[in-house]
């Protein structure tokens, strides 16, 4: 990306983000936009300064990460706007509800900072983090409890997406890469990209993301490849 990366940091502890701001400013190719201690916050200045990535706590006084997320993520002011949330083991239980909220990945807080730079690239580029491999155990983690109530419609049909998409869709709320799902399912790179992008448009999805969050809500993610 030839731009400046704009970012946003949102988090509750003062000594947090100014770590983080002193780390993103100082890296050739972004710059922090703004910074907010709350949840509430959080949605005024997005709304305000239109950052490429939000990197978004989940605990936070007068409104959480996750509603934050989901506004963000809703509003038309701001639809251009990605979310990277950040949680640690404990906050696991909030991951599949950031996901759902329209979040397009999750990193551990305690992840090495060239990590946490290429993951701000990596969502400011439009696609969804979700191939480490903590995210693969948490959203196996995720596949095994009932889910909630969607916050928002889902597809009220999944007539439009053939079986070979399924198939793809099934992998990708598995955590698999487009590489390996072409590995896996034997077919060319360009194939599995192509299928990748009639899911998204099909399914009304804005990311991979949401992509895996459709899978679960609708049981897509059941008939899985093994």
């Amino acid at each position: 990306m030839s731009e400046l990366v704009r970012v946003l940091v949102a988090d509750d502890q003062a000594l947090v983000r100014g770590s983080f701001r002193v780390l993103v400013d100082s890296t050739p190719g972004f710059t922090v936009v703004g910074e907010a201690g709350t949840g509430v916050e959080a949605v005024a200045v997005a709304r305000r300064e239109q950052p490429d990535v939000v990197l978004m706590d989940v605990r936070m006084p007068e409104m959480d990460g996750i509603e934050a997320t989901r506004l963000i993520c809703d509003g038309e002011e701001t639809a251009g706007v990605r979310v990277l949330i950040l949680t640690t083991f404990d906050l696991d239980a909030y991951v599949y509800a950031a996901l759902r909220a329209g979040a397009s990945g999750f990193l551990l807080k305690d992840a090495p900072p060239a990590d946490l730079l290429a993951a701000i690239r990596v969502v400011a580029a439009g696609d969804a983090l979700l191939a480490p491999t903590v995210t693969r155990r948490l959203i196996a983690e995720f596949a095994r409890r009932p889910p909630p109530q969607p916050a928002r419609p889902l597809p009220s049909t999944l007539d439009a997406v053939t079986e070979r998409e399924r198939e793809v869709l099934a992998l990708i709320a598995r955590g698999l890469s487009n590489t390996e799902i072409a590995s896996h399912l034997r077919l060319s790179l360009p194939t599995v990209k192509t299928h990748v992008g009639h899911l998204l448009g099909k399914l009304d999805a804005r990311d991979r993301a949401q992509l895996v969050v459709v899978a679960y809500e609708t049981g897509v993610v059941s008939a899985a490849v093994p």
